[in-house]
C-alpha cells in the first residue's frame, strides 16, 4: 500500500527535525533544570518550583556580584587548567568568571564524560550555545569565555547554568577567575615598548624629512 504524500512529507520533516536535535545537550539541560527545581524547592521551601522551571518560563536566579569582596579567592587561568581531574586534581570549571568545584559530579565531569569539555576552563559561550567543539554559528571558538554576539535566549541559558552551580548542594563556589598578574605586567611592558618604538620611528621620520628639506 503506497504511503500518502502528506504522510511522507510529514515523516520526512519530522526526521530532519529529530536529526538536528543534539540529544546529549537536550538531556543535559533536562537534568540541569531538574536539579535547579530541587534546589529551589529546598532553598525557598517551594514545592511547586519544578513547574515553571521545567516549562522554561522561569527567570534564572540572579547571583550577587561579589567580585570585589576581599575574602573571595581568585584563580588564574593557568591554575584553572590544572584542575582537570588528572593525577588527583579536583574538577573545576568556570562560567562567567565564577569558578566552581564539581568534583562531586565526577561521573559527569571526568574525562570521557559529556561535561568534561567544560572542565579546566571558562567555556561560558558553550553553556549558552550548546556547541562544545570547533566554532559556533558566529565563527567563534565554542569553548570561549566570550559572550559577544550571543542572543538573549543564549544568555539566559548561561544564567540557568550559573544558577545550577551556585545553588547545587554538592558543587561549591571556589572564587573568581583572573588573568595571571605576571602576564599582565609583561603585556604592559610589551605595550610600552611598542609605543616607545612607534615614537622613535615618528621622530626619525621627522628628522629625515627636515634633513631632506634643508
Amino acid at each position: 500500500m503506497p504511503v500518502p504524500i502528506w504522510l511522507a512529507v510529514t515523516l520526512g520533516a519530522t526526521g530532519i527535525a529529530i536529526a538536528r536535535v543534539d540529544f546529549n545537550m537536550f538531556f543535559m539541560k533536562f537534568f540541569r533544570d531538574l536539579s535547579r527545581s530541587k534546589s529551589r524547592a529546598r532553598l525557598h521551601n517551594n514545592k511547586y518550583a519544578m513547574i515553571p522551571v521545567m516549562l522554561g518560563i522561569e527567570e534564572p536566579i540572579k547571583i550577587k556580584d561579589d567580585v570585589d569582596a576581599e575574602n573571595v579567592m581568585t584563580i588564574t587561568r593557568e591554575e584553572l587548567e590544572e584542575m582537570d581531574g588528572f593525577d588527583g586534581a579536583p574538577l573545576y570549571l568556570a562560567i562567567k568568571g565564577r569558578v566552581y568545584d564539581v568534583s562531586a559530579g565526577k561521573k559527569f565531569y571526568a574525562e570521557g564524560s559529556d561535561y568534561h569539555d567544560w572542565v579546566g576552563k571558562d567555556a561560558s559561550r558553550s553553556f549558552g550555545t550548546g556547541c562544545r567543539g570547533g566554532t559556533d554559528r558566529t565563527g567563534m571558538d565554542c569553548l570561549s569565555s566570550s559572550l559577544e554576539g550571543l542572543t538573549d535566549k543564549e544568555l539566559k541559558e548561561i544564567d540557568r547554568w550559573v544558577e545550577l552551580y551556585e545553588t547545587h548542594d554538592k558543587y561549591t563556589f571556589v572564587g573568581h577567575l583572573v588573568d595571571d598578574p605576571v602576564n599582565e605586567v609583561l603585556e604592559h611592558i610589551e605595550d610600552d615598548e611598542a609605543e616607545e618604538a612607534a615614537v622613535d620611528i615618528d621622530q626619525s621620520e621627522e628628522t629625515n624629512s627636515e634633513n631632506v628639506a634643508t
